[in-house]
């Protein structure tokens, strides 16, 4: 029979040279980090030296302050960055928005415009960069808009730098935008996230008054962690599931996954070291603040990561992150593989997204060397404490989707369940709170040493980390860690602006009740931080997020645990949930159910697609090879029988992929019924379906293929295996 290439592959894969040059053909030397840092940004350095000044007071009053534009500032600011964009070479722009599809999308205009001589002048004006039109009729809209309404806007988002983008054809200008229906519904991320950081940043003011402070800004702000894989470009290519879905819709476990703990913070492979940088040169030029890499804990995954931006600046950055990830893997022959499960049986990827509250002058949730009389602090910790308690049902759904599911509830970080860890000196100071209504010290850490007069030592922290905990304090941020790697930021954080500012509102207004009554401020904030903290302890868990007395002591105090994407996503549009949003202005009632009925209809088609992959991968590309090995058992089978050998092991193997083969063929033949079936004619229904019968469908055709492929030759496996795609680099 003729044998595949599998090993040929794996070959290929395993001799990959460093070049003494980049992905692009530049000569690789010494990254000059200040030299090229957001060199490909129209940047304040820019806007400054090409804007005159009153033009750039006026737009900085409008990124820092949020005035409202003044539309003759426009006309200055697109004159100066169409002159940068095409001294730098380009030849086009693009209004660079994020629809509802979690990506980002574009348009591209050029710069020339026709005059009466019979040539053609660069013209940019200011009209054409505060507003653009796409065609909104194809992207979702969750019922927003008719398929045949096609009207839709970009506008012009000044916080955020237009950037130029390179690539080997020339280069353009991207400029950051919003995108809103021609009713002016939000049709993309950017909006509630820019309305749910105005919603708190007002409250936000309104508290630091209480406290006798008047800012200049205030802010919330981002640093999303992104965990991905990468695989040779041959495996990936040979994989249908992988290009098809993202993830390996089969693959059996091989002898050595991530057992040996020894991938975790190793040394980064050459190959991958040499993606990296260029991955980090990329993205600093485009002012991408990255700051951590290194080795994930499966084999195959790693981590990058960036400094803290102003959250709207952090979530569009994070998307030119997963884009330059992807683009640069392929200049040197790899995938990434930004799925939250793209491998059974080794750790998935996430996305921890760090989020703080602070001003021009401090971090809000800064909880300096003596906590327990940092009042400032302990008022807005309290504050997330009870935003998270209220809300555990809409953080759990901004984060559901398919991907995730393999993630949350399900064998690794973080469990489903939405709690809270504080760690040990902040424990100790609420504990004091609650029993007695004030606190008198605060745990301290001190200098450890490490046994050797040759080690220095160390300072030690007041408290340990946490791993397991979907939402963790790290010392001056609250860690969310149960986003999926591929998802937008976006969303997520509007959540949490949205119900950190309903909870700074509410308890300013009861601190307000209390002064009107003649308690001294000082005594209603003791007294209201005491109460509320005995009201929302349940929240507060500091233990093993991964055990089962976990999900026990979950269940008696009541919290919720909401494992799968369509559990979660019930509780998005409730009454509660619906008010919120209006209430602060973020997203209409409207608004809110598109997103509801988007993330059911992606929900549905994901499983939808990955159900026909599994089945088409199956039939055309399984069988077969099974076929092709037990006809090989067969003609030896019978050539034993010719020369009356015993040949009780041929015998017992044949058995064996008949067997395997007929439970394949009957689970293939459910899954494709289920396929046909659909569910229903809502999309409600169809997304039920999926998970109730689709998936178990494909689970059963799984099991079925792994076992074969550990039976029939490695010659005649159609897929590469993850022993190869895991582990060569």
């Amino acid at each position: 029979m003729p044998k595949t290439a599998a090993r040929f592959d794996t070959l290929a894969a395993a001799t990959w040279e460093a070049e003494a040059k980049n992905g692009d053909g530049a000569a690789r030397g010494p990254m000059d980090i200040e030299g090229i840092f957001g060199k490909n940004t129209f940047g304040l350095a820019e806007m400054r030296a090409r804007l005159p000044k009153q033009v750039f007071r006026a737009l900085m009053n409008t990124v820092d302050r949020g005035e409202a534009l003044d539309p003759s500032v426009a006309d200055a600011v697109a004159l100066a960055m169409k002159e940068w964009a095409t001294e730098r070479g380009a030849s086009h722009f693009t209004h660079w928005f994020q629809p509802l599809t979690g990506s980002t999308a574009e348009k591209h205009d050029s710069f020339i415009t026709p005059n009466v001589g019979g040539g053609a002048v660069a013209e940019f004006s200011g009209k054409e960069l505060i507003q653009g039109e796409p065609d909104a009729s194809s992207f979702p809209s969750g019922g927003l808009r008719a398929t045949f309404e096609a009207r839709g806007y970009t506008a012009w988002d000044p916080t955020s730098p237009a950037f130029i983008v390179d690539t080997p054809a020339g280069c353009y200008l991207s400029i950051p935008t919003a995108f809103a229906s021609w009713t002016g519904e939000a049709l993309d991320v950017k909006i509630p996230l820019l309305r749910s950081t105005a919603a708190l940043e007002k409250q936000t003011r309104r508290a630091l008054a209480l406290f006798g402070e008047q800012v200049e800004q205030v802010m919330a702000t981002c640093g999303p962690e992104q965990e991905f894989f990468l695989v040779d470009q041959e495996f990936f290519y040979r994989r249908p599931d992988l290009v098809t879905t993202g993830r390996t819709l089969f693959g059996a476990k091989p002898p050595r996954g991530q057992e040996l703990e020894d991938h975790y913070f190793g040394s980064i492979p050459d190959r991958v070291l040499a993606f990296m940088t260029e991955v980090e040169r990329e993205l600093y030029k485009l002012g991408v603040p990255l700051r951590t890499r290194h080795n994930e804990v499966a084999p195959g995954q790693f981590e990058m990561a960036p400094i803290y931006e102003n959250a709207n600046l952090a979530a569009d950055h994070q998307q030119l992150v997963m884009i330059t990830l992807r683009k640069v893997a392929r200049k040197y022959g790899l995938a990434c593989l930004l799925h939250e499960k793209p491998f059974a049986g080794v750790n998935g990827s996430g996305k921890h997204l760090n989020w703080a509250v602070g001003t021009d002058r401090a971090n809000l949730l800064e909880p300096g060397d003596t906590p327990h009389q940092n009042m400032q602090f302990l008022f807005f910790c309290t504050a997330v404490l009870r935003a998270v308690e209220r809300h555990q049902d809409l953080l759990r759904s901004a984060v559901a989707f398919a991907g995730n599911d393999h993630r949350l509830g399900a064998n690794e970080a973080p469990p489903a369940i939405i709690s809270v860890f504080l760690g040990t000196q902040l424990s100790d100071v609420f504990d004091q709170i609650e029993a007695s209504g004030t606190a008198t010290s605060s745990k301290q850490g001190g200098l450890m040493g490490l046994g050797s007069p040759v080690l220095p030592h160390i300072p030690q922290h007041a408290g340990d980390r946490n791993r397991t905990s979907p939402f963790a304090f790290t010392g001056n941020k609250f860690e969310f860690r149960a986003l999926g790697a591929s998802q937008s930021v976006s969303w997520p954080a509007t959540v949490l602006n949205t119900v950190m500012a309903e909870s700074v509102d509410e308890l300013c207004t009861a601190l307000e009740a209390e002064v009107a009554n003649g308690i001294s401020f000082e005594d209603a904030l003791q007294q209201l931080i005491a109460t509320e903290i005995r009201r929302v302890k349940r929240i507060i868990f500091n233990g093993d997020g991964y055990s089962d007395e976990w999900q026990e002591e979950a269940a008696r105090r009541g919290l919720l645990n909401l494992r799968t994407t369509l559990d979660a996503l019930e509780t998005m549009v409730s009454e509660k949930n619906t008010a919120l949003f209006e209430k602060y202005g973020v997203l209409s009632g409207r608004e809110l159910e598109s997103r509801h009925e988007i993330a059911l209809e992606t929900y549905f088609k994901t499983i939808n697609i990955e159900g026909e992959t599994t089945a088409d991968v199956a039939a055309t590309m399984v069988l077969p090879a099974a076929f092709r090995y037990m006809n090989d058992l067969l003609a030896a089978a019978e050539r034993a029988a010719e020369i009356k050998m015993d040949a009780r092991g041929l015998r017992s193997t044949l058995e064996h992929l008949n067997a395997l083969i007929d439970e394949l063929r009957e689970s293939l033949d459910t899954l494709r019924a289920q396929n046909a079936e659909l569910g229903g004619e809502d999309v409600h229904s169809k997304a039920y379906h999926m998970r109730d019968n689709i998936v178990p469908a494909m689970l059963a055709v799984r099991s079925a293929v792994d076992r074969l492929e550990k039976v029939v030759p490695d010659d005649m496996w159609p897929l590469p295996t993850y022993r190869d795609m895991l582990f060569v680099k």
